[in-house]
């Protein structure tokens, strides 16, 4: 999967946290609209197979779903739905079980699946599950960035710190992006940046890029309410311009750091981890 621009591959970007409730849903939705609204095709893929929020937070009633690829009714190309600014969104089901934890058949069906598109996307979002089950670590190690939602809820804090271990010494990760939601001050923001780098840092080997804060802002909660995202509903409040801002601060970033793979690298990692 290749976009429209020569020698320019699509970025896949997990969007991650260690518990729910932090908001990762909420960055994953913002951040594609500011990506397409700055002309950028993006893909969204809900990886959370159990439980789907993607096409609740655009208001989207998709006909089919992951779980109709997964089970052979539906190709991926017929439960791909758009959302706004032609965001091109993969739903997850919601209330079934029997994909939780995919399989080595089911990876490999996805790898071509999404090889076979037919569309060309400059980023392709995966909004994982919460926690570190087999499918958070599977997916967050076949992106080329990884990043990870908290707050400052000590227990947020803890989890997303058990989670940057796990990938860092189980799976080699060692770089890391950091979003902090729901603070009452950019301070509250920096101040859990310190601290998970400090421990990361006397602890293990891997580092921690500071990408940016949201605010608490009553207008989110509106927003999810109406299911459309803060962006587009209340462009000119607070926290649509730290959305904004950590959308530049992205392309910036996958721009000039050297990835460590490009989509290639993606697919070639669904077969990787799963033999290892």
């Amino acid at each position: 999967m290749t976009t429209g621009h020569p020698n320019l591959t699509t970025k896949v970007i997990s969007v991650t946290s260690g518990k729910g409730g932090v908001g990762k849903t909420a960055v994953v939705s913002n951040i594609g609209i500011c990506l397409a609204r700055a002309g950028s095709k993006v893909l969204i893929l809900d990886a959370d197979l159990g439980l789907a929020n993607i096409d609740v937070v655009f208001g989207l009633t998709p006909a089919y779903n992951l779980n109709h690829f997964f089970s052979g009714e539906a190709d991926l190309e017929s439960i791909m739905v758009k959302g706004p600014y032609d965001i091109h969104i993969l739903p997850a089901g919601s209330g079934l079980q029997s994909f939780i934890q995919l399989e080595s058949d089911q990876k490999l069906k996805l790898l071509d699946g999404l090889d076979s598109l037919k569309i060309n996307f400059d980023y392709l979002l995966i909004d994982t599950e919460a926690g570190i089950s087999e499918n958070v670590t599977y997916f967050n190690t076949a992106a080329q960035e990884i990043i990870l939602v908290t707050t400052p809820d000590p227990t947020a804090i803890t989890d997303v710190y058990a989670l940057m271990k796990l990938l860092s010494t189980r799976y080699h990760e060692k770089h890391f992006n950091l979003v902090v939601n729901l603070v009452a001050h950019e301070d509250e923001a920096l101040d859990v940046y310190r601290k998970l780098s400090i421990v990361s840092n006397r602890y293990l080997d891997f580092s921690i890029d500071y990408l940016g804060s949201i605010p608490t802002d009553q207008q989110m909660t509106e927003a999810i309410r109406k299911q459309q995202a803060i962006v587009e509903l209340f462009p000119n409040s607070s926290s649509a311009a730290s959305f904004n801002a950590l959308a530049e601060r992205l392309a910036i970033m996958v721009t000039r750091r050297y990835p460590k793979g490009s989509v290639q690298f993606f697919w070639k990692q669904l077969v990787q981890t799963d033999v290892s």
